[in-house]
């Protein structure tokens, strides 16, 4: 089994991206500028947004964070928005998931405007990704792509299973492994919650794109010999040995189908790094304009 290392691979393009930086800076173009919204005080939303601003940092990005507290009204988060829909300077802006439950969502993702959504999550930006026309593609399921066409992995004709149908990250996959496109052109099936045999369609999968939000699912007995198997998962478990009282764990049981799989992504360390590498990819061609004019 050879490891899809995210971690070395986002390191490499890292790299690349600062070269890209520096190059628009020399032509005097304008640097980059990502924005975030942080609202509460979610450990992992931190992290998260904190690997952001540290990226930013790294390939000389301008970066802003605006951190409120969970007590927020929806009309005030809609108002920074907006705010940052209005401001020139900023290329592209998140505002980072989960919210507070009296704030919709959905709401404040349709009032992103499409020309800064770098998450790729508002309807425009979706739509035009099913009808295969330019657009910032959902950022993990982009780092997925990279990462099968760095490794060399054929994906035509192979019949690929995504487990999961999350707007986030398993329906625009499965729309991305079937299109016509260089990393594409697969057979897909998605198993959720209601497919009456889940473990069938896994069986009979060639690449398995997993992400369910559930610790160590896919088990070996579940995985034909020679499958790729993409973890997306990030799920705590109990582990009295570790300092933090847990450790990290994927929705695929690692050291069981790592006996049986061809190509396997770890947790951490997997999708997780290409998923930050695909938020300042899709930031550089917003500000170069190459979608929206």
């Amino acid at each position: 089994m050879q490891l899809i290392d995210g971690k070395a691979l986002a390191t490499k393009m890292k790299t690349k991206i600062k070269e890209e930086v520096d190059a628009m800076k020399s032509s005097g173009m304008k640097v980059p500028h990502l924005a975030a919204v942080l609202v509460g005080d979610n450990p992992g939303s931190q992290s998260y947004v904190r690997n952001k601003v540290r990226y930013c940092d790294d390939v000389g990005f301008e970066s802003t964070l605006i951190k409120k507290d969970d007590s927020i009204t929806e009309g005030e988060l809609l108002a920074i928005v907006q705010d940052l829909n209005d401001d020139p300077s900023v290329d592209g802006f998140i505002i980072q998931l989960p919210l507070p439950d009296h704030i919709d969502a959905e709401k404040v993702n349709l009032a992103i405007d499409p020309k800064k959504d770098v998450d790729g999550f508002h309807p425009m930006n979706f739509g035009r990704m099913t009808l295969g026309l330019p657009a910032y593609l959902p950022a993990t399921p982009q780092g997925i792509l990279v990462m099968l066409e760095e490794y060399g992995i054929e994906t035509s004709g192979k019949k690929c299973v995504v487990v999961g149908r999350s707007n986030i990250v398993g329906m625009p996959m499965s729309i991305l492994m079937a299109q016509k496109r260089k990393t594409g052109n697969c057979t897909v099936t998605i198993v959720h919650s209601r497919t009456k045999d889940t473990v069938s369609e896994i069986r009979a999968a060639d690449i398995v794109i997993a992400a369910i939000g559930r610790a160590n699912y896919i088990t070996a007995d579940m995985i034909k010999e020679g499958a790729v198997v993409i973890d997306v998962g990030i799920n705590r478990v109990d582990d009295d040995s570790r300092k933090r009282g847990y450790r990290l764990v994927g929705d695929v049981d690692f050291l069981g189908v790592s006996e049986k799989a061809s190509y396997m992504t770890p947790v951490p360390g997997g999708v997780g790094p290409m998923t930050v590498t695909s938020l300042i990819m899709n930031t550089i061609i917003a500000a170069k304009g190459q979608i929206y004019n």
